[in-house]
């Protein structure tokens, strides 16, 4: 399959950043993103209200338009049909193309306070105006999503947040369920559930679902999730990422380190000797731009004797998983073609 090479330099505080604060592919594009008609419907009125899952309503006198949201979830609404000007995280590599967390978002038409990690113009973000923003929260809902901390009482005072939970206290919140969110926040902004974009992008990931219960039930193959730097090749924890538990739900064997302590429990730390740890017949490798791709990875020997590389049993992996459901199915999809055709090679 062909990999995102999204180019940002890597760090350990962006890999610790990722879906589920993993740190740290699809197949098609998600039908009818940005489409009028899935059902946004700008010129809507009337009172607006959304509670969160801090338990917090956000209230305006009516449909928000300014809003600005972390880039992820941006591409989320945008894809269940609601526009989003403005945005920040994650949103264009150097060469101006989306990144992964962009998905089918028109970046080039996005008012963008911050691209990268740590990073928010505070004063452009006041000069727009915003109505609400909308992010994620990992654990701690005090923590908002890339909003960075020694500034985020100025931001958080100028509009209402709305912040959904990626990743719950208990760590039992799953994919499906976060999705099931979004969808939930983007029909109170206006979209159409049931308009025909939106109906085919759920059964588009109902069946992909489908299809990876039915292929790790047939072919039962160890998978490890990862993720790899010049330096350090992580190994991790499919308890801590709400993607990874809903694939183990669906009978996905995934490959649970046990030096997972220094990070929390999100991941295990390998030097490139030790790199073959754990016995994997597939790699679920972070697709980003923060953890290398295949291509540059082909010069570690270590990596190249792995058996799952030599039979090409490589998949990528949305580390920061997406939260609408076409979006959603397209990486879905392609995990369960890769445990479909995989080989048992440990």
């Amino acid at each position: 399959m062909a990999f995102d090479a999204d180019s940002v330099k890597f760090g350990r505080r962006g890999l610790l950043a990722g879906g589920g604060a993993l740190g740290l592919t699809g197949v098609l594009a998600a039908c009818g993103s940005g489409d009028d008609e899935t059902g946004g419907d700008a010129e809507e009125t009337g009172p607006w209200s959304f509670t969160d899952d801090r338990g917090e309503a956000a209230e305006l006198e009516a449909v928000p338009t300014k809003i600005v949201a972390f880039t992820g979830m941006a591409a989320a609404l945008y894809d269940f049909g609601i526009e989003i000007p403005a945005v920040y995280g994650p949103t264009t590599n150097e060469d101006g193309s989306p990144t992964t967390q962009a998905g089918n978002l028109p970046v080039a038409d996005l008012e963008v306070f911050g691209n990268v990690y740590g990073e928010f113009d505070v004063e452009a973000y006041a000069s727009y105006g915003p109505e609400v923003m909308m992010t994620h929260y990992y654990i701690d809902p005090a923590t908002l999503w890339y909003v960075p901390v020694e500034s985020q009482e100025n931001i958080t005072g100028l509009a209402p947040v709305v912040a959904l939970s990626a990743n719950d206290e208990a760590l039992s919140n799953t994919l499906d369920q976060v999705i099931g969110r979004h969808a939930e926040l983007a029909a109170s902004l206006g979209a159409d559930l049931e308009s025909e974009a939106n109906t085919a992008s759920k059964e588009r990931y109902d069946a992909a679902v489908e299809a990876l219960r039915a292929a790790a039930a047939a072919n039962p193959v160890k998978v490890l999730a990862c993720a790899a730097s010049p330096d350090i090749f992580w190994a991790s924890s499919p308890l801590m990422g709400n993607d990874l538990r809903f694939f183990t739900e669906l009978g996905v064997d995934l490959v649970i380190p046990d030096g997972t302590e220094a990070s929390g429990g999100y991941f295990e730390e390998l030097s490139w000797e030790t790199v073959d740890k754990y016995a994997a017949d597939v790699l679920l490798l972070d697709n980003r731009a923060q953890s290398l791709q295949p291509d540059a990875l082909a010069e570690f020997p270590t990596w190249a004797a792995l058996p799952a590389v030599q039979e090409g049993q490589i998949v990528g992996w949305e580390a920061e998983p997406m939260y609408s459901y076409g979006l959603a199915a397209a990486s879905i999809e392609a995990l369960a073609t890769a445990i479909q055709n995989a080989k048992k090679v440990v």
